[in-house]
């Protein structure tokens, strides 16, 4: 184990649970799957290459359990009350320790999430390297691997007024040094992915905001992030995380068809893709399966992060999703496109403040797998029967007749369409969508 000895050292801290294994639906067993059996084949595919499932390190490892109105209420023996290099060693031992326990395949990180508090730039490349060498000797120990990396550009004070869209150049510079070193980490390191969340990239007020000037920039060093993974070879997908606020009072990547505007805009369709969270769905005013819709009729579909909020406030609460119905609708959108390639499904939730034991990590991860697994065999088994998509062909079946074939002719016009409808005295009739037939057939799927 590179520069640490703490492989072995945590192993007492989940050595009264078992490995996580699949027991099936009647199992009482509250550490074991019910559903998320990882070698059954769905479609065609095993479930664990459906779903790719992936451990977040920030919010299982990094969190103490504070809040805005109190203090941390987790007593983890990683923490121990110290940010220094040993116990950022505890905590990625425990946390690999996890990862293998639990059987999932992947993890996901920032920067600063793996590393002991760095006060200078300088200080925090040189501790990301040690720890991107241990994170390394951690994925051969145990198998796990990289989902996807991504650089902390919204803790540091210096940050308060966003990374790349910084007013000030000199931290937007320090901002692209986070990126080239996270970049490049996540390349060796094997990730399938990279990210770029812009916590802080938007404005509080347009009073003291140019917004051309920042998204100039932000169009400007994207381009150069994506050129820069082309030189080192990188071939995994560069996502960016729509969200249309908080922290900021209005964030640029508001929603998955904000940002296709935005890379339409700085031609980079094609080289950047979106991470969706159902949780930042939610707060722009849209579903999870809506953003998932768009993102795969725009070609721009990347990876998730799957969590919820909280319907009866509207914060980004990161709770671990246990709809099955409602991630059932959003593979409903997804599946027929092929599903994920380099993405998965990232848990991005944390346990309430008050599940304050470590063996509460296990149920949270264990409930929100069995959920996406559940929902999973719902979905294929509505792709399978086929009569949700029977039911689309037919309700559009008039766009492949005759009229419908005219009127979208590189010939027609808006003069020609008209003067048709009056030739042919056009009145249009309605036929019912069948909406609560089809929300049926989704409930009566959740078996």
């Amino acid at each position: 184990m590179a520069d640490t000895n703490t492989s072995l050292s945590t192993r007492s801290i989940f050595s009264d649970i078992a490995p996580i294994k699949f027991e099936g639906p009647d199992t009482e067993n509250q550490l074991a799957y019910r559903y998320y059996n990882k070698d059954q084949i769905v479609l065609g595919k095993r479930m664990e290459d459906h779903l790719r499932m992936a451990v977040c390190y920030w919010h299982s490892f990094c969190w103490d359990g504070f809040d805005i109105f109190g203090a941390g209420t987790f007593d983890r023996p990683w923490h121990g009350g110290a940010n220094d290099r040993a116990a950022a060693d505890l905590k990625m031992a425990a946390a690999f320790d996890f990862f293998s326990k639990l059987g999932l395949p992947y993890y996901c990180f920032h920067d600063v999430d793996v590393t002991e508090a760095s006060d200078t730039p300088d200080a925090l490349s040189n501790n990301f390297k040690r720890s991107s060498d241990n994170l390394a000797a951690y994925q051969e120990e145990t198998g796990t691997k990289l989902l996807w990396g991504t650089a902390n550009l919204f803790s540091h004070p210096r940050y308060a007024a966003g990374g790349l869209t910084n007013p000030d150049p000199e931290v937007a510079a320090c901002a692209i040094r986070q990126i080239r070193d996270c970049l490049e980490a996540t390349h060796r390191l094997g990730g399938s992915n990279y990210v770029l969340w812009g916590g802080r990239e938007g404005y509080d007020t347009l009073l003291n905001t140019d917004l051309n000037r920042e998204l100039e920039n932000f169009g400007r060093f994207l381009s150069m992030v994506v050129e820069h993974k082309h030189k080192i070879g990188f071939t995994g997908k560069i996502l960016i995380e729509p969200k249309p606020h908080e922290p900021m009072y209005h964030q640029y990547d508001f929603d998955t068809a904000t940002i296709y505007g935005f890379l339409s805009r700085f031609d980079l369709l094609g080289e950047v893709h979106v991470n969706i969270e159902p949780n930042h769905a939610t707060l722009s005013g849209h579903s999870f399966a809506h953003e998932v819709a768009t993102a795969v009729s725009l070609g721009m579909m990347g990876s998730i992060d799957i969590n919820s909020g909280n319907y009866q406030n509207g914060w980004d609460t990161d709770q671990f999703n246990l709809d099955s119905r409602d991630i059932t609708l959003a593979l409903l959108e997804l599946l027929p496109s092929g599903g994920l390639d380099t993405g998965g499904f990232n848990f991005d939730a944390k346990v309430r403040r008050q599940s304050s034991e470590p063996v509460d990590l296990f149920y949270g991860h264990i409930g929100g797998a069995d959920a996406l697994a559940r929902a999973l065999l719902a979905a294929a088994d509505l792709v399978e029967r086929g009569q949700i998509s029977e039911m689309k062909q037919k309700r559009y079946a008039g766009w492949d007749g005759p009229l419908g074939q005219n009127m979208t002719s590189d010939q027609a016009s808006l003069a020609s369409i008209a003067d048709q409808a009056a030739t042919a005295g056009l009145n249009g009739t309605h036929s019912s969508g069948h909406q609560e037939y089809l929300e049926n057939l989704v409930a009566r799927s959740l078996k």
